[in-house]
């Protein structure tokens, strides 16, 4: 009974002691909150807008720039004139009975203005038929093989479209011969077939078009089509006998 009269006592005192604390809590809420208000309206006041920095380096809104080869590319196709079936075509006639094996799209180098040591078998044509544009110009180079696997160059200036050097590959063995010849009858699709194919599946402009062949052995035409929209070159692989596409990457380096 004693323990139970005394309980009103310890709630009465454990109430005014909550009541004390109540107090003192408010009171120093208060003076905190009065303490963070005030140094929330300094640092308004002293400290500058944290999008200052965002507005001295905005960050780009438009396309992204183009690595080199990209703009190499542009370069390149932008100057040229002279589409690859009209080099073809000229290629070819420069050498009787000659079938297209390889036309690439590229810069004249220095050693291209010099007189070359050779000259295709049986073409009427001197070896330095016309002026070598300068340096750096765009030019069509061709490789064209006789029926015994010979191959002859051919550059081919690629805004006018003359043939300003040939010259029979000096490089070659008899065994290059026979490769080349057996890729030929392997051959059942023409250079212009396999580009029809490639770009099918890959819009833009051919910049080069090689026969060869591939890991697994097969005969391939390899066919390069640059996008004028992003400058990025896709290589599709085709098969040479049946004309089907194998494959085909993205270089967007």
């Amino acid at each position: 009974m004693s323990s139970a009269r005394r309980l009103p006592t310890l709630r009465s005192l454990a109430v005014t002691g909550a009541l004390g604390a109540s107090v003192l809590l408010l009171t120093a809420c208060t003076n905190a909150d009065t303490t963070r208000s005030s140094v929330a309206e300094a640092a308004q006041t002293e400290s500058p807008s944290p999008t200052g920095t965002d507005t001295q380096s905005p960050s780009p809104t438009g396309s992204p720039s183009m690595n080199e080869d990209q703009t190499q590319r542009k370069d390149l196709v932008s100057a040229t004139k002279v589409t690859w079936d009209k080099a073809a075509d000229t290629a070819v006639k420069e050498v009787p009975e000659g079938k297209l094996v390889d036309l690439e799209l590229k810069r004249v180098e220095a050693e291209a203005t010099a007189s070359p040591t050779g000259s295709p078998t049986g073409s009427p044509s001197p070896s330095m038929p016309n002026p070598a544009p300068s340096e750096g110009a765009p030019e069509w180079e061709a490789k064209v093989a006789q029926s015994d696997g010979t191959l002859h160059r051919i550059d081919i200036d690629a805004v006018s479209g003359k043939v300003f050097r040939t010259m029979v590959d000096p490089d070659q063995d008899p065994d290059d011969k026979t490769q080349v010849t057996e890729w030929l009858d392997k051959a059942k699709q023409t250079p212009q077939q396999a580009v029809k194919a490639a770009t099918a599946k890959a819009k833009g402009t051919v910049t080069h078009v090689e026969l060869g062949d591939n890991d697994n052995q097969q005969v391939v035409w390899g066919v390069d089509v640059v996008d004028k929209g992003n400058w990025n070159k896709t290589t599709v692989e085709v098969d040479a006998a049946n004309g089907k596409v194998l494959s085909q990457k993205v270089d967007k380096d």
